[in-house]
């Protein structure tokens, strides 16, 4: 076999992927160079992860949005619904308002408004709806709106963009209270008014079609080819069940998990999870901001823990989002006892995250003493399994809500994003959580995104299975190797 070619710094892996979401940082110097933001290195970045690096489809989709409706020093960002939308303003709002933020003080999220773009016809599938909501807001206030792009996970994917920018291109779209008395309903997109017309003709950056299979490869790019071509993608009006598909795919292992493995005892799963007990979210910060914000709904203003040092954005949402966080950064015996205390002595608070194990320490909290302290004192436990994964790890036995990161093991292919929520049905709690959660979930999952998903994890066990004897013979590797310590 051929060896890999090294990708260039910046460059998408794999390359030539339109939508990866891992960049080549090929030596030390480099990451290190990332981290500390010096230009050397963010100035030749083509790629990123979606959070931390926007995507060129939706930069180019904000600068036509921009033109066509923005107004002088304003930027904007591009979100799937009213509610993320109103949210971002919100949070730019409050955040603006704290001692030190600048100069420019809000009141009620003036100087940030919101439009929605959207087809003028209401589409039936398998055409899937043009809109998308937009943050318009003043340049000094972007670098507010991106920590709530990346804490939340909320924003527009890249395929999404594409899918809207090629509308907008066309002419598809247009203000919602401006749009024009709806067509026939044979046209599954109709044009918007006239003066939006500058936006008409093909777009060069969004070739590939919604219903991929159908696509025609003549005068398409290469990266739109290799997308579609190794996507391996499923119907476009196969969302649904692609979505389905996922859902029960995370169950199934989920009841199976280590006896992929080896054989374990009948009692030691839990024996019953139902494919209505998943969510899906557009990232994994995505679903844990999400059911931070369900059990704030679900429980009022009280505290929440961050029990271990974790994954950046977890604390952040739970500091910037949240009514006060305790942050026991260990994880260990002694931390514990710390929150033992601090419930011993009258303090309520409404959950606990934590990791397991923990990004990048790879520390396990103590579960059981933890799920004890949660019996006694009332509170709810999010376990983040991102890293441990559903087949290697098993902890619903200790967890009310699992929530996980997609996008990594699960998914494996480096070209989407995704996130869930599993709200364990042996939890005291259950019935509480589940029948809010099914009330106010809204599926902001793009279709495309989900097709992707569903092919990329259907052989996720199996290759689990390959990682941990990867793992294995690395481990045995290291630890013959002397000046590794």
């Amino acid at each position: 076999m051929d060896p890999i070619p090294d990708a260039e710094l910046g460059e998408a892996i794999p390359s030539n992927t339109e939508h990866a979401i891992s960049v080549s940082l090929p030596t030390w110097r480099s990451n290190v160079g990332y981290e500390e933001n010096e230009n050397w290195v963010v100035s030749k970045m083509r790629s990123g992860y979606p959070r931390f690096f926007i995507h060129p489809e939706i930069v180019a989709l904000e600068q036509s949005i921009s033109d066509a409706y923005g107004k002088m020093q304003e930027r904007c960002m591009l979100f799937p619904s009213a509610a993320i939308a109103a949210a971002c303003q919100e949070f730019i709002a409050s955040r603006s308002s704290l001692p030190g933020a600048g100069a420019q003080i809000l009141h009620d999220g003036q100087n940030v408004r919101i439009i929605h773009l959207i087809s003028s016809q209401q589409q039936n599938l398998p055409h899937p709806q043009a809109e998308v909501w937009v943050v318009f807001l003043p340049g000094s206030l972007y670098p507010t709106a991106r920590e709530f792009w990346q804490h939340t996970g909320e924003g527009i994917s890249s395929r999404r963009a594409v899918f809207i920018h090629k509308s907008l291109k066309e002419g598809y779209l247009s203000v919602e209270e401006q749009s024009a008395v709806l067509p026939p309903a044979t046209d599954p997109l109709h044009r918007g008014p006239s003066r939006y017309s500058k936006h008409s003709g093909g777009s060069n950056t969004a070739k590939k079609q919604t219903n991929i299979s159908r696509s025609n490869s003549e005068g398409i790019s290469t990266k739109d080819f290799v997308e579609m071509r190794y996507g391996r993608n499923l119907e476009a009006d196969a969302v649904q069940q692609a979505k389905l598909a996922i859902r029960q795919r995370i169950s199934g292992t989920m009841v199976l998990g280590a006896e992929l493995i080896a054989p374990t005892s009948p009692q030691s799963r839990v024996r019953k999870i139902s494919p209505d007990d998943v969510f899906l979210f557009p990232s994994g910060m995505s679903a844990i901001y999400n059911t931070h914000k369900l059990l704030r709904a679900l429980y009022g203003p009280r505290k929440m823990v961050e029990f271990g040092f974790p994954y950046l954005d977890t604390l952040k949402v739970l500091e910037k989002f949240g009514d006060g966080c305790l942050f026991l950064g260990n994880g260990n015996d002694a931390d514990v006892d710390e929150l033992e205390q601090v419930l011993n002595s009258g303090e309520k608070i409404s959950a606990l995250f934590c990791e397991f194990p923990s990004n990048p320490l790879l520390r396990s909290p103590n579960l059981k003493r933890l799920r004890d302290l949660a019996t006694r004192h009332r509170f709810i436990i999010v376990v983040d399994e991102t890293i441990g994964n559903f087949v290697n790890v098993d902890v619903l036995p200790y967890a009310d809500i699992l929530v996980s990161s997609l996008t990594k093991v699960f998914s494996g292919d480096s070209n989407v994003m995704g996130g869930s929520c599993v709200i364990n049905p042996r939890m005291p709690f259950y019935q509480d959580i589940s029948a809010l959660a099914t009330k106010t979930f809204a599926d902001n999952y793009w279709g495309e995104d989900a097709i992707f998903m569903e092919r990329n994890s259907r052989d996720f066990a199996s290759r689990v299975l390959r990682i941990n004897e990867n793992a294995d013979a690395l481990a045995e590797l290291f630890l013959k190797w002397p000046s590794v310590g």
